[in-house]
């Protein structure tokens, strides 16, 4: 008797669930082609790539470090090149000398407020990797951004003190050559798949 009355009830909701569907419309852009209407939608574009292959468990390792510091350093290195763009608009507006100082002191205090304790905790493999990734999102080495926003004098000076501690800031990147395992990990952090 239970079973029947279960079955019962469940059928009486089956029931009243296919003819209680939602009605509203959804409407879809479109194409006519050749007398028919067709949805057209656009696709993203998906990036695939081969799997990574090691031949040894340490150099498997080393390449989830640097994923694991890429994942840490490229929004950083992103915001940076958002932020040149910004702070040159901003200077190409203005016809003053002592503004322009003026305007890079104040926005390099900010900078510093806002990110340089989290600059500073970077480890040395993941300031490399930022260096790097600021030439790949602004087309220049860090240290011709320095150069050109602050002058020759200061450029020199940090250059000089970054090779005290193994930095270079005139790294080049090249996606295509040493630098294409980390292209290969910022590709897949844009596409979404890490």
């Amino acid at each position: 008797m239970r079973i029947l009355l279960l079955t019962s009830l469940l059928l009486c909701t089956f029931h009243v669930s296919i003819f209680s569907q939602d009605t509203t419309k959804i409407t879809l852009p479109f194409k006519i082609i050749k007398g028919d209407t067709l949805p057209a939608v656009d696709l993203v574009g998906v990036t695939i790539l081969p799997p990574a292959r090691y031949d040894t468990r340490r150099e498997a390792a080393r390449y989830d470090r640097l994923m694991y510091n890429i994942r840490i350093v490229y929004p950083y290195a992103k915001l940076a090149g958002v932020k040149l763009k910004q702070i040159k608009a901003v200077l190409d507006t203005m016809k003053n000398e002592k503004q322009k100082k003026a305007f890079l002191r104040k926005s390099e205090k900010e900078l510093d407020a806002q990110f340089g304790d989290q600059l500073r905790d970077m480890t040395y493999s993941q300031g490399k990797i930022l260096i790097k990734l600021i030439y790949r999102e602004t087309g220049s080495s860090t240290f011709a951004i320095v150069k050109e926003l602050k002058g020759g004098f200061n450029a020199f000076f940090w250059q000089t003190l970054a090779r005290l501690f193994g930095y270079d800031l005139k790294t080049l990147y090249d996606p295509k050559g040493e630098d294409e395992p980390i292209e290969r990990v910022v590709q897949m952090i844009n596409a979404g798949t890490i």
